[in-house]
């Protein structure tokens, strides 16, 4: 994806920058709203990370000049220290598609930009299903029976793993270089994510999903699915 970056504070553009190159997108960046709403209306980007508090013309007119006046609809997230619901509500009602609190995490960023990307080109979200749990990869949100559940990266590359693949069974192996690499952890660190991830995903439930085979692995299956 090509992003725009609009940012004044050079050592977040530079962490936005670096991380998203990294992931493989192209981005242009301006440090303050004039130049960013400029570079906005002039090229066409896929998504645009815009700060709220910005020299020359802050994020919320930015927004509004782009939707109201450039008719431009790329999507936007805006990033801002405020967090209360009058500034949410301001920013969204500005045009803004999504809003992420500072401090935020870079992967958060990216796969929140990807996701708008998506709706942007009219891409159907990537969810993975199985029986009431659903996993949204775009988004990383996690739901089951319409419950939000809150997992670490860690959890959810295993849960990832395991709903990929149900209902088999994924080895210890396959789990572990699945979520650590090459760097293997000590033998009870998977153990007590599998573990953290049971008392997320199933402890609140009546029916649990989370199967272990003895000696070989983990599945996870529908609660009504054949055992």
């Amino acid at each position: 994806m090509r992003i725009l970056v609009i940012e004044d504070n050079p050592d977040i553009a530079a962490n936005l920058g670096d991380y998203l190159e990294e992931c493989g997108h192209t981005v242009d960046f301006a440090a303050d709203g004039i130049t960013g709403l400029h570079l906005a209306v002039v090229h066409d980007f896929d998504a645009i990370v815009l700060d709220l508090n910005l020299p020359g013309m802050d994020g919320l007119e930015v927004c509004r000049k782009l939707r109201n006046e450039a008719r431009k609809h790329t999507p936007v997230l805006m990033l801002t220290a405020r967090d209360s619901l009058e500034n949410k509500l301001a920013g969204f009602e500005s045009g803004a598609d999504d809003y992420l609190i500072k401090p935020f995490a870079l992967q958060e960023v990216n796969v929140r930009l990807n996701a708008l990307a998506r709706r942007g080109r009219g891409l159907p979200a990537r969810v993975l299903k199985v029986g009431d749990l659903e996993y949204n990869l775009d988004t990383l949100e996690v739901h089951r029976e319409g419950r939000a559940i809150q997992l670490n990266p860690i959890a959810l590359k295993i849960l990832q793993a395991l709903m990929e693949a149900s209902p088999a069974v994924v080895t210890r192996q396959e789990l572990e270089s699945r979520v650590w690499g090459e760097e293997l952890p000590d033998s009870d660190s998977l153990r007590v994510h599998i573990h953290s991830l049971r008392a997320a995903v199933d402890k609140p439930f009546s029916q649990p999903m989370i199967q272990t085979r003895h000696g070989i692995g983990y599945r996870i299956v529908a609660p009504d699915a054949e055992r």
